[in-house]
């Protein structure tokens, strides 16, 4: 009888999954590209903030700060997580979308726009009427978590394969039977972690269509000010999430947070969202762009709850989802993988997990159909 774990999809979502699934069967963990992260997660600068996101993206959040401030011993050979703070920003006019975040996010702590000014001196005073501060928020290391994840997965007996594009996927005698150029794959259960190409495979194993959209979000990189100490600012958020900027290696990192709907692409920036990126910081700080210093864009998938797809296909046996994470997927990982790796095995969700208010009902695929 065919055993095990084949997950399609080798980013963030994927890895920790085989990071924990491989302690509890065999798993092989299957990588269109040439290598692990090549799209969404590679192009990911995150932020663990517990103010991000609708209440389930929050939960597990929060579920997932012990892991960050402690990981397993031999997971990372530096810290995941570094001082930060997010100082969110607003107009007068944006003053009710303020207070929406006051109200989801108690440790957001009102402060003064001079306050604000204080933190990040290129704030235009016309612009900032009030701000609202987290000093709890840090700064992810990317490619140290996944990474952490990629070997442990490894260290505990998964099998990572990559530049695997499967050309056909069916289900026969209790098991998926996956196949492409690369070679043929067996398992009885087929984990669906393809992030924006999800909707594309759970259509290949003969399921329906949870609504998956992929939009991009572009970002880019330039030199601060001359002369101006920026290391040590926090992430400044537009209160109505229209942009946001942050110190990232000697230069800002800023974004005009957009969510274009896209298919699933390697996606690469447009000339119109940066224009629109620089005019809306400029319209709120000093910050003169002189020269680009690069460029890029990846895709950020919903579906239409905007929470994340966690559980077996209620039409398809032996079809997990995990997908539709959205721009949340670093930061809830260490919890998300936990309970996916759950849930996935048949043991419901961690006790822990539950407390926080999560559910299988509120994650699983049957509430998109």
């Amino acid at each position: 009888m065919t055993e095990g774990f084949a997950i399609i999809g080798a980013g963030i979502a994927g890895a920790s999954l085989a990071y924990e699934l491989a302690a509890h069967g065999s798993v092989v963990l299957l990588e269109a590209e040439d290598f692990p992260g090549y799209h969404t997660t590679g192009r990911s600068a995150a932020l663990f903030s517990e103010t991000y996101g609708n209440a389930i993206i929050r939960a597990l959040t929060s579920a997932s700060r012990d892991f960050f401030a402690a990981p397993p011993a031999g997971f990372a050979a530096t810290p995941l997580l570094s001082p930060r703070g997010t100082l969110i920003i607003a107009r007068a006019d944006q003053q009710p979308s303020l207070d929406r975040h006051f109200h989801e996010t108690p440790q957001l702590i009102p402060i003064s726009a001079a306050e604000a000014r204080a933190r990040v001196p290129v704030l235009r005073p016309d612009i900032v009427a009030a701000a609202g501060y987290d000093e709890a928020a840090m700064d992810i290391d990317v490619h140290a978590l996944h990474q952490g994840f990629l070997r442990g997965a490894k260290a505990r007996g998964a099998a990572l394969v990559t530049n695997v594009r499967i050309e056909a996927i069916e289900r026969r005698a209790g098991a998926w039977h996956l196949t492409g150029p690369a070679g043929r794959f067996e398992a009885a259960v087929l984990v669906n972690a393809a992030g924006a190409w999800a909707e594309t495979i759970g259509r290949q194993a003969g399921a329906a269509g949870i609504g998956l959209s992929p939009r991009r979000r572009t970002a880019m990189l330039f030199d601060p000010p001359a002369g101006c100490d920026s290391a040590g600012w926090p992430m400044v958020l537009d209160a109505d999430e229209e942009f946001y900027f942050k110190p990232d290696a000697g230069r800002l990192l800023a974004s005009p947070a957009d969510e274009t709907p896209s298919p699933p692409c390697d996606v690469q920036p447009e000339e119109l969202d940066i224009a629109l990126c620089i005019d809306r910081l400029q319209r709120a700080a000093d910050l003169p762009v002189r020269r680009i210093q690069r460029a890029w864009a990846g895709l950020r998938s919903f579906v239409a709850d905007r929470s994340p797809v966690v559980g077996y296909d209620p039409d398809v046996e032996g079809l997990f989802w995990l997908a539709g994470q959205g721009g949340y997927g670093i930061q809830t990982a260490p919890a998300l993988s936990r309970l996916a790796a759950s849930l996935c095995r048949g043991r419901g969700v961690p006790a822990e997990l539950a407390d926080r208010g999560l559910s299988e009902a509120a994650l699983g695929p049957r509430r998109l159909r």
